[in-house]
């Protein structure tokens, strides 16, 4: 068996090994992290074998952690990062090479029928009917969108909502508010196979999907990382906020989503959301404002050459080609926008 670990923002850990009679057998652990004392790796390896093979990636990590010398430096990975690696194998997950992306970047569509579009291409790769997909969205009007849990009522002022013209929404996936306005927002969705996160707990999930988007924003010279759970900050403030959705389907499929901030009206957004004071204290600031540091400022770009240079980040990095939404997926999704998207009961069902 073979399993693999990108690190976010470190070193790739690869592992080889067997099973035989419930436990691990003929560890090869590698990578192309740093370690001292060399010896160590082989202190790892027999740390990991003749484990049970039902330990979690915590309870492998002990072992190894256990078995380590003093004075032990992994730089670039860690100990749980091999239990993890070993959770991957063991659950026979797939890395992102193993699949041919695909791209999607349409003009700007409706709230509504983005939050459909997320439903049905992600139930399409859940089916095994469509590729692993990243679709950069274009907004066609301003809008709110919460998440599939908030309460309606306490997350948005409707009055204020109607004056600045913003439709509000909710989305299949937890999380908070989005607020939205188009030329100030960037937006993706990632539908991937569930077997590309076997192995991560759902913590180490979003870290996973969104290492490819680090790596972008520091070629634009932004240094940003994973604050858990959801969110890619930088020293400035918050960039962005994600959110997933676990389908069904033949093989099972994740919806990631992220919307991150290019520009932004903040005194607009504080009055159509209503931010109360325990959640900004819970984020370690007073101000809302101060909550978020767009890109525009960070990296002195244009938004079209923002999105276009996380385009050739990801393409750079697992390979990339145009495809579109296919007439039949479209069919449904605009049959998904006005039945539940747009209906008064989908989006006040949490009142």
């Amino acid at each position: 068996m073979h399993g693999e670990y990108k690190v976010p923002g470190g070193k790739l850990v690869v592992i080889d090994l067997d099973v035989a009679d419930g436990v691990l057998r003929d560890i090869r652990v590698g990578g192309d992290f740093f370690l001292e004392p060399d010896e160590a790796l082989l202190d790892i390896n027999r740390a990991l074998e003749g484990a049970p093979a039902d330990l979690t990636a915590p309870q492998l990590a002990a072992r190894i952690d256990a078995a380590l010398p003093e004075g032990t430096v992994m730089f670039g990975f860690s100990a749980e990062a091999v239990g993890v690696a070993v959770r991957r194998a063991l659950a026979q997950a797939t890395d992102w090479t193993d699949y041919e992306w695909q791209l999607i970047h349409d003009g700007p569509q409706s709230p509504a029928l983005h939050m459909a579009l997320d439903e049905v291409l992600t139930a399409e790769v859940a089916a095994g009917r469509r590729p692993p997909t990243l679709r950069v969205w274009e907004w066609g009007s301003p809008a709110v969108v919460i998440g599939s849990f908030q309460s309606l009522r306490n997350e948005v002022d409707p009055e204020a909502a109607e004056r600045h013209g913003m439709t509000v929404v909710r989305r299949i996936s937890g999380g908070g508010a989005m607020f939205i306005e188009p030329g100030n927002t960037i937006t993706y969705s990632l539908c991937v196979p569930d077997a590309l996160v076997q192995g991560l707990s759902f913590a180490d999930s979003y870290a996973y999907l969104d290492d490819w988007v680090l790596g972008a924003l520091e070629r634009m010279g932004v240094k940003a990382w994973y604050q858990p759970l959801n969110d890619i900050a930088t020293e400035s403030g918050k960039i962005a906020g994600a959110a997933q959705k676990r389908l069904v389907g033949s093989a099972g499929a994740v919806l990631h989503h992220v919307t991150m901030a290019y520009d932004i009206d903040a005194d607009k957004m504080l009055d159509v959301l209503r931010i109360g004071k325990e959640k900004l204290s819970d984020k370690g600031t007073k101000s809302a404002k101060k909550r978020v540091d767009p890109l525009r400022r960070q990296t002195g770009l244009p938004r079209a050459d923002v999105i276009e240079k996380m385009i050739d980040s990801f393409r750079g990095r697992y390979g990339l080609t145009a495809g579109s939404v296919t007439p039949q997926e479209m069919a449904r999704a605009q049959e998904l926008a006005a039945a539940k998207f747009s209906s008064p009961e989908w989006t006040a069902r949490v009142p």
